[in-house]
């Protein structure tokens, strides 16, 4: 951007997944103390989930998105059809932030995703709902002080699966890390807010349905735990959690131990 000269009235549009709107909008927000910038989000799990709500991150030493900022694009395009171009992997990635968000806030919207057959669904209409779900908790808590904290549902432990197999050969992508952790929180949901054993048996059934599942090494337990402690939500070294009292409803600001993080995903081993 220097190199070509681009001034203070400069356009970005960053065309591609999330780390491209991710990057490209770091990169427009802070050049020059801000440009403007458009995303056209190409994957679903940028659709749904990163081109939505302002946040700009980027991993730093192995953590997940964890230098950024809050910068809002002037335009977002969103297209189902980009949708046709994905590998399954890709697409089945994003799926994991749809099912969430009818796990946070809709019920309805939960009961009428699919276990089978999960990639021939309506993704112009799950875009839509998805968006307006994500969206409307956004614009009541922008910058993440509250409410904004139950789109981490499925994040703390989440994002260490991800940050630990970064770079290995069990690598996970954003969505599969996800599943595991929304598993292995829902268990802690059972365990301290409320959710029912029916309920977590629901959630299990269609995450593993969906995204099977990965062997974990008990070598491996311990340095993932201790990733959970460099999770955004933390507050005076206590790891938060954002937890469902039951489908369709979520409490954030839950306090959990190692000990109990260690069970979740104990939890998960054993399915």
């Amino acid at each position: 951007m220097t190199d070509c000269g681009f001034d203070r009235k400069a356009l970005i549009i960053n065309l591609g997944g999330g780390v491209t709107g991710d990057m490209g909008g770091f990169c427009a927000s802070t050049y020059k103390r801000g440009v403007r910038f458009i995303n056209i989000p190409t994957t679903l799990l940028s659709q749904v989930d990163a081109s939505v709500g302002g946040k700009l991150g980027i991993d730093f030493n192995g953590f997940k998105n964890h230098i950024g900022v809050f910068a809002e694009p002037i335009a977002v395009l969103i297209s189902d059809e980009f949708l046709k171009t994905l590998p399954e992997v890709e697409l089945r990635s994003g799926y994991a932030e749809v099912v969430k968000h009818g796990l946070i806030q809709n019920a309805d919207y939960f009961s009428c995703l699919k276990i089978q057959d999960w990639e021939s669904q309506d993704w112009k209409t799950l875009i839509e709902k998805s968006v307006s779900i994500k969206k409307s908790v956004v614009e009541k808590d922008p910058k993440e002080s509250g409410l904004r904290k139950i789109l981490n549902f499925g994040h703390t432990i989440g994002h260490a699966f991800e940050s630990f197999y970064l770079d290995s050969d069990k690598h996970l992508l954003h969505g599969e890390a996800i599943a595991i952790g929304m598993i292995s929180e829902a268990f802690l949901s059972n365990k301290k807010s409320g959710l029912t054993l029916d309920e977590l048996k629901q959630i299990t059934n269609l995450l593993l349905g969906v995204y099977g599942k990965i062997e974990i090494p008990a070598a491996d337990v311990d340095a993932i735990v201790t990733l959970c402690s460099q999770d955004k939500k933390n507050d005076s070294e206590r790891i938060n959690f954002s937890l469902l009292r039951k489908i369709g409803q979520c409490e954030y600001d839950i306090t959990g131990s190692t000990a109990e993080i260690k069970e979740a995903i104990a939890f998960y081993k054993s399915l």
